[in-house]
C-alpha cells in the first residue's frame, strides 16, 4: 500500500484546515539521541510518560501540543515525561491544498507494531523504519498518551483498547467523555497495543486519544489540554505552569461503549447510511453499507457507529459499532 489515498466509489467529504501545521524542525535533534524525541525529566521521582504525535502524517493536533509544550518550556514536577514526534517524514509532506496525502510515507505505521514486524532488517518500509527506532520509547514508558484526530468531526474519544486497566485509566484522567473499549484492526496492531500496555498482568498503560477532526482548531485545543491534564491526573503539572485558555475536559469519562462488530473489509465498502459518528441505529439488521456486493448490517440494537471511514479499500475498517457497556471502576493513579 504506497499511498494515503486511492480511487474509490465512496465520494469523499472535504473539511477545511482551520490550523496551522507547526514547524517541528526546531526539535529535529532531540536530547537522547533520536530525530525528534526530547526527554523532561525532574529530579523528583515519579512515572515514565510518553506522549507521541504524528503517528499518521496528517493529523498535526498533537504535534501543536507537543510543540507547545516544548516551546513552553515545561518540565514536569516529578518523573518524566518524553515527547516524541512520529513519522515525521509522512509530515514532511502536509500541505493544505491536499491534507489527506500526507497520512504516511508506504505504509499505515499505526497497523506494524508487531515485533517480528519491527525487528525486520531491513525494515520493509520507511514507516516500519522509523517504528523500529522509537521501539525503546515505549519499551521504557510507563504510561503512553498517543495523540490523534479523526476522519470526520465527531467529539473527543479515548480508544482504550480491549483491558480493563486501561478503561479504568480512561475514566479516571477525563481526557473525553466517550471511552471505546475495542481490539484495533485486522490490518495490524496500534502503538498503543503493542507489548505490555496491552499485557493484563502488566501496570503499564496505554490511551490513544481521538482529539477531533483533522484539521478543526479545537482538535489542536483538545490535544493540549489532554496533554495538561494527563500531567494533573499524575502529579505531574507543576504549580503555575498554566497560563492562556485552556478548553474544559470532563472531570471523569461517563459513557463506554464496547465494539461488538469492527467492519474490516473485503473488497470495497460504499455506505448505506450517511454516517458521521455518534450515531445510534436503532434496529438490529439496518443495512450499513454494502462490502462488494455483500450487504453489512447491524449486529444489534442500538448500535453506536464509531470512527466510519473515508478509504474504503479491502483490508481497512470501514466503521466500528458497538453499545454502550457499564461505567468500570476508578483507576488507582500514580501516588504523589
Amino acid at each position: 500500500m504506497s499511498s494515503a489515498k486511492r480511487d474509490q466509489k465512496q465520494q469523499i467529504l472535504e473539511y477545511p484546515v482551520e490550523i496551522a501545521a507547526p514547524d517541528i524542525g526546531p526539535w529535529c535533534n532531540g536530547n537522547i539521541g533520536i530525530p525528534y524525541v526530547h526527554r523532561l525529566e525532574a529530579a523528583a521521582p515519579g512515572p515514565h510518560l510518553l506522549l507521541t504525535a504524528l503517528v499518521h502524517g496528517n493529523e498535526p493536533c498533537g504535534a501543536i501540543a507537543l510543540d507547545r509544550l516544548l516551546t513552553g518550556g515545561f518540565r514536569p514536577s516529578r518523573g518524566c515525561v518524553t515527547l516524541a514526534f512520529v513519522n515525521v517524514d509522512a509530515y514532511a509532506k502536509f500541505t493544505p491544498s491536499d491534507p489527506r496525502a500526507s497520512r504516511w510515507v508506504d505504509e499505515d505505521m499505526n497497523r506494524v507494531w508487531a515485533p517480528e514486524i519491527l525487528a525486520q532488517r531491513p525494515s520493509r518500509s520507511a514507516d516500519v523504519h522509523r517504528a523500529a527506532e522509537l521501539l525503546p520509547l515505549l519499551k521504557e514508558a510507563d504510561f503512553l498518551l498517543d495523540l490523534h484526530s479523526t476522519q470526520h468531526p465527531n467529539e473527543p474519544l479515548v480508544l482504550a483498547g480491549p483491558l480493563e486497566k486501561s478503561r479504568k485509566l480512561a475514566r479516571s484522567v477525563g481526557l473525553a467523555d466517550l471511552v471505546v473499549i475495542d481490539k484495533g484492526h485486522a490490518q495490524g496492531p496500534r502503538m498503543r497495543d503493542f507489548g505490555e500496555f496491552n499485557d493484563p498482568s502488566s501496570t503499564r498503560i496505554a490511551l490513544l486519544l481521538e482529539c477531533g477532526q483533522h484539521w478543526a482548531a479545537s482538535s489542536a485545543d483538545v490535544a493540549y489540554a489532554a496533554c495538561l491534564r494527563i500531567f494533573d491526573r499524575f502529579s505531574m503539572l507543576p504549580s503555575g505552569y498554566v497560563s492562556g485558555r485552556v478548553v474544559a475536559l470532563p472531570e471523569e469519562a461517563t459513557r463506554f461503549v464496547e465494539i461488538t462488530m469492527p467492519v474490516t473489509i473485503k473488497n470495497e465498502f460504499v455506505f448505506a447510511l450517511p454516517l458521521r459518528g455518534g450515531e445510534i441505529i436503532k434496529d438490529a439488521g439496518t443495512l450499513v453499507g454494502y462490502d462488494g456486493s455483500e450487504p453489512v448490517v447491524t449486529p444489534h440494537d442500538n448500535c453506536i457507529a464509531i470512527m466510519p471511514s473515508q478509504r474504503l479499500w479491502a483490508g481497512l475498517t470501514a466503521v466500528r459499532l458497538g453499545r454502550l457497556v457499564a461505567v468500570p471502576g476508578a483507576a488507582s493513579l500514580p501516588p504523589a
